[in-house]
């Protein structure tokens, strides 16, 4: 009876010391950083959602091939020495995507609010800027040509977007719509002169409609945008991701990159907006 009592108290603390060790694991694996797990993983896992000019999927072999974000995507996989993974997400779950540990990096607009439960380097990776989508024969160089009552504009209802034009172009006729596909119908179906939204939709609906100009009205209004990462007491990831996307943008590389993407889908670049916004006047 005590041989039999002996081993079955050999196996329980065989047991406890079992379940213990795994569960330092468990704690080591759940304490490892961002930084780390790139490291002894070998990967690194940007988050992806189909949205030319940023992020484009080949539909022939389902490979995300092309895009802006791609790209810089694929140089810092390369810099870091480790593989590209592409993890499909939408713009709505990308932060909880952030949170659950299932991508290591999101392009996201660094919103007040989004920072409040994720981190973000200091420098931007991008600009967008406001932009019309125009009749070709319509002046509207500056906010000014457009700031006249026979001129209709359209712009989603209830955004910041409507919130400058009714600021900026009080005389004119400004049309608000549910949301940036109405504000596109309108201007397709030629009931505005104009459609107003941040320029990257518009690279788009130019090509889909074969006419019209894309114009950033002076004085600009131009936004920021960049990576959030997961917010987490090691900051080694997001200080890397910001000296580097610092790099990129002050050494011309993402604008280039931008304007490789825009040549390959069909539009000249030389009649794009920039994401630099160091050039916006400089063309």
């Amino acid at each position: 009876m005590k041989r039999q009592a002996k081993g079955m108290a050999g196996r329980f603390l065989a047991l406890v010391a079992a379940v213990a060790m795994l569960g330092s694991v468990a704690a080591t694996a759940e304490a490892q950083s961002t930084w780390e797990t790139i490291q002894s993983t070998g990967k690194l896992r940007m988050g992806v959602t189909q949205a030319p000019p940023w992020y484009s999927k080949n539909p022939a072999n389902g490979q995300w091939e092309s895009g802006l974000i791609v790209s810089i995507g694929k140089s810092m996989a390369d810099e870091l020495g480790v593989e590209l993974v592409p993890v499909e997400v939408t713009w709505a779950t990308a932060i909880a995507a952030l949170q659950a540990n299932k991508i290591d990096m999101m392009f996201l607009d660094a919103t007040p609010k989004r920072a409040m439960v994720v981190d973000y380097p200091k420098q931007p990776l991008l600009y967008i800027s406001l932009a019309v989508l125009a009749r070709d024969d319509l002046p509207a160089e500056t906010w000014d040509d457009l700031n006249k009552p026979e001129v209709k504009v359209a712009v989603p209802q209830a955004t910041s977007m409507d919130e400058f034009l009714t600021r900026t172009i009080p005389n004119a006729d400004i049309q608000r719509f549910p949301d940036n596909g109405a504000a596109l119908a309108a201007f397709q179906s030629r009931r505005v002169d104009a459609v107003s939204l941040f320029h990257p939709p518009l690279l788009s609906a130019r090509k889909k409609f074969g006419a019209g100009k894309i114009v950033i009205p002076t004085p600009a209004f131009s936004s920021p945008s960049s990576i959030a990462v997961r917010r987490e007491a090691d900051k080694t990831f997001r200080d890397w991701v910001d000296h580097t996307i610092f790099y990129y943008y002050e050494t011309g590389r993402t604008q280039r990159w931008y304007e490789e993407f825009l040549t390959e889908f069909g539009l000249d670049p030389k009649s794009s907006p920039v994401i630099q916004r160091e050039l916006l006047f400089a063309r």
